[in-house]
């Protein structure tokens, strides 16, 4: 039977919650990991109608990629998430952690445009724990084997699948023992010549004191030399805020317009388009829901079309001002097309659990 931490799991292997933006609440924020999930219901937004339409179908979770508490609260008394509460039903928000995913909603904003080449506006930046710092040493060829052991059995190089990884370089290594020193080669007061090794090894922070401790015990060396280095993120292309697409081939703004529209299933858009604008178009940008903090990057890296949910009246003529169309579809318009999506992709990676898509949430603006 499949729980609630199966869902967490599967959802954090495909959008890892900890590459959401840093203002963002998700995870789990109603229920226990251990509670069973067989059924679950989709929706963008926890409406109240979507909340009785959860206990109507029998669900043991709802999965709202908006999440329902967003800011710390002083008291607890939402309707919806109550009710859902009261009945056992836990809820999970992926919200810009499925954003950022690789194959998550602005990749599918940019599959629905055309193909091409699609990067990250803002590229995630990541660094397994594993391999957070590196630990160097140097020391006679003939203590290599042993150092490198003693610092694999503590946590060192490990990289991906891979165990006791690392790094040699020969070389020539000089010192001068003082007054009080007892150097195990050569002879203090003078400069020795040693033929070394320079061993580097990736190590996981919390493993750096015994990784310290294995080298000062199986180092011949009285003061063994140990250098650690802390290793910078890695950014990613494939993952990260924002899109932008090149196409392979160029597009006329109103051949972009009508694909938007099918691709969110809407009948009308908003469109600004800059005065002698180029006739065609290469290079789009597109950020799912409120995008405008992506705006100027868009534009920086080249987009002359911005695709996203909505701007504010001064952000779109600021875009304007810059040669940049924007093409606007609301803001939840942006984002409910992908729930099939992502209720396929959970049915498939959750043994046992049904996933279905709310027939309640909707996008709260309607046309009048």
């Amino acid at each position: 039977m499949a729980s609630v931490m199966d869902v967490m799991k599967a959802l954090d292997a495909f959008a890892p919650f900890s590459a959401a933006e840093e203002w963002d609440n998700v995870g789990l924020l109603v229920g226990r990991e251990p509670s069973r999930a067989t059924k679950a219901l989709l929706t963008i937004d926890l409406l109240p109608e979507v909340a009785e339409e959860a206990i109507a179908v029998g669900a043991d979770l709802v999965v709202a990629y908006h999440p329902p508490i967003f800011r710390p609260l002083k008291r607890f008394t939402d309707r919806s998430l109550l009710s859902l509460a009261e009945r056992g039903i836990a809820v999970i928000s992926p919200h810009t952690a499925l954003d950022n995913a690789r194959g998550g909603i602005n990749d599918w904003i940019a599959e629905g445009i055309g193909p091409g080449d699609v990067r990250a506006l803002v590229p995630s930046e990541s660094l397994p724990p594993s391999e957070a710092t590196k630990i160097v040493t140097f020391c006679p060829a003939d203590a290599v084997d042993r150092l490198r052991d003693a610092l694999a059995a503590v946590g060192a190089g490990r990289i991906g699948h891979y165990e006791r990884c690392s790094f040699e370089l020969r070389g020539t290594g000089t010192f001068v023992g003082g007054e009080k020193s007892a150097p195990r080669v050569g002879e203090k007061g003078r400069v020795e010549r040693v033929d070394e090794v320079r061993l580097e090894m990736v190590c996981p922070t919390q493993a750096l004191g015994l990784a310290v401790a294995s080298i000062r015990e199986f180092h011949p060396y009285e003061e063994p030399p140990i250098e650690i280095h802390s290793l910078a993120a890695r950014p990613d292309r494939f993952r990260g805020t924002g899109r932008r697409l090149t196409l392979d081939g160029p597009l006329r703004l109103d051949d972009v317009v009508v694909r938007v529209k099918a691709r969110f299933g809407v009948g009308r858009v908003q469109v600004a388009a800059p005065a002698g604008g180029p006739a065609t178009h290469e290079t789009i940008g597109m950020c799912a829901g409120s995008g405008a903090s992506l705006l100027d990057e868009a534009i920086a890296q080249g987009c002359t079309i911005f695709v996203t949910g909505e701007l504010k009246h001064h952000e779109t003529l600021a875009a304007l001002a810059r040669g940049c169309a924007v093409v606007l579809a609301g803001h939840t318009n942006t984002e409910r097309g992908y729930l099939p999506v992502l209720a396929a992709r959970l049915a498939a990676d959750v043994p046992g659990l049904s996933c279905v898509v709310s027939t309640k949430d909707r996008d709260p603006l309607v046309d009048a």
